[in-house]
């Protein structure tokens, strides 16, 4: 990734209308795009374009058509749509590629641009690199008979519903489940509700009224208090919270508690190992809890840990042939029914492992137990140069050694400012929070001194 200007490990992303989340700079990307499909053998390009419920999306969805068009490319706009949509989309209407215009779960002020393959995938090295060469070009536009044109998809929320509802087995029904549903004020405002009650759920929405400027705004899958709250008060049987473009999906249970990322792939490692659906190790990431691998160990399945982002958990789902992985986040991948974490897809797949089990969200997470985790931010600058110190590795080998075998330490350093995120896990919280403190100060000595 060192060699991109632009690109970061899931898109680009930034703070609208500082360069390079600004319509310039769209245009100009938009053209970029388009004239790479070109040279790749697309004589007569197709790209569609997916946004969230930003204000901004407007803004940004108009240049980037602009810059497509100008480098003859026709394009497919299809509204606020969840990310994993546009994903299905560009496959289903067999597109050349797909864009996103969102920035997940952050708030309204920033954005940020996604793009899927033609087979509904992360776009490679190679062509966003070529992308990036061909944004330093002047802009042209190719004359006026080659121009692309712009249509308006219609049936997309109908397209899409109709997909997350066929990776459930055809009888499959929610028929006397209420479910709360929290639509982060963001992509799946229209279609979450759509799906599940068409299932045969009794579905009872928040986070559904988005105006452009609270999308995750104390709501959502990174502010899940108020679906806690909202299962509590309506007596729903589960809560499903989403963030704001969909990708993401966090679970409550009927009494309240939060089941995050990890407590997902558990639920569903366990109810596959059982019924032979399980496919490969499951893939989680560094900052997946040590609870789960244990979890997991006495079910036979390997816990592989990727680095933290969905397209690395991706990659090594495809080295070893997997079909389940995540973040404790809520990216989850379940690559038997979808290209990409998909959150309404993730969540369809725990409710139908639960009713095939004939448990509740309580009793199936019950077979792991989470390790008390400390996690501390050094910032200092050299704090990414000191990890490689004799005074920061003798202290991590000496923690390691300590915890061997019932715990873990991670020392990472953040790929965009200089950070190194200290995190220890173990069964005795005191310990952990000693351990953590300990290691942090040797990486912010080092960095003092380098």
């Amino acid at each position: 990734m060192t060699q991109r200007k632009y690109f970061g490990t899931d898109g680009i992303r930034g703070l609208v209308g500082e360069w390079p989340i600004s319509a310039d700079f769209m245009l100009r990307l938009g053209r970029a795009v388009g004239m790479v499909l070109s040279r790749q053998g697309h004589p007569r390009p197709k790209v569609l374009i997916g946004k969230d419920t930003r204000v901004s999306g407007y803004m940004f969805e108009a240049a980037l058509e602009a810059g497509l068009v100008a480098a003859g490319t026709d394009v497919g706009l299809l509204g606020p749509m969840p990310t994993p949509a546009v994903a299905f989309l560009t496959r289903s209407l067999r597109a050349d590629a797909g864009i996103v215009i969102s920035a997940s779960h952050n708030p309204h002020h920033d954005n940020g641009i996604k793009f899927f393959s033609a087979d509904g995938e992360k776009l490679s090295d190679e062509i966003e690199l070529a992308i990036e060469q061909e944004l330093e070009l002047d802009f042209t536009t190719v004359p006026s008979e080659r121009l692309g044109k712009a249509i308006r998809v219609a049936d997309a929320v109908t397209r899409y519903a109709e997909f997350c509802k066929s990776t459930v087995d055809e009888n499959f029904s929610l028929r006397g489940v209420k479910i709360a549903l929290d639509c982060a004020n963001g992509a799946t405002y229209q279609v979450a509700p759509k799906v599940f009650a068409e299932l045969g759920a009794q579905v009872t929405t928040i986070g559904d009224k988005p105006d452009g400027f609270n999308i995750n705004r104390d709501v959502g899958s990174t502010h899940p208090q108020a679906l806690q709250l909202a299962v509590l008060e309506q007596g729903a049987d589960i809560g499903i919270a989403f963030d704001g473009d969909g990708d993401r999906v966090q679970l409550v249970d009927r009494n309240g508690e939060l089941a995050d990322g990890d407590d997902i792939l558990y639920v569903l490692a366990n109810a596959w190992h059982a019924n032979g659906q399980l496919e490969g190790p499951v893939v989680g990431t560094l900052m997946s809890n040590y609870g789960l691998q244990l979890a997991l160990s006495k079910l036979d399945v390997p816990l592989i840990r990727a680095n933290v982002g969905d397209r690395y958990v991706l990659q090594q789902l495809k080295q070893n042939n997997g079909n389940l992985g995540g973040e404790t986040s809520g990216h989850i991948l379940c690559l038997d029914r979808a290209t990409t974490g998909d959150g309404i897809v993730a969540a369809l797949a725990v409710l139908e492992a639960l009713k095939q089990t004939g448990q509740n969200l309580t009793e199936a997470r019950q077979g792991m137990q989470k390790m008390p985790q400390t996690m501390i931010n050094v910032r200092a600058d050299g704090a990414r140069e000191a990890l490689d110190g004799n005074a920061v590795r003798e202290a991590l080998a000496e923690i390691e050694l300590a915890l061997a075998g019932r715990g873990r330490v991670v020392l990472r350093a953040s790929g965009t400012e200089p950070v190194v995120r200290v995190t220890v896990e173990a069964a005795d919280e005191g310990e952990v929070r000693q351990l953590a403190e300990r290691l942090a100060d040797v990486v912010k000595s080092a960095a003092e001194r380098s």
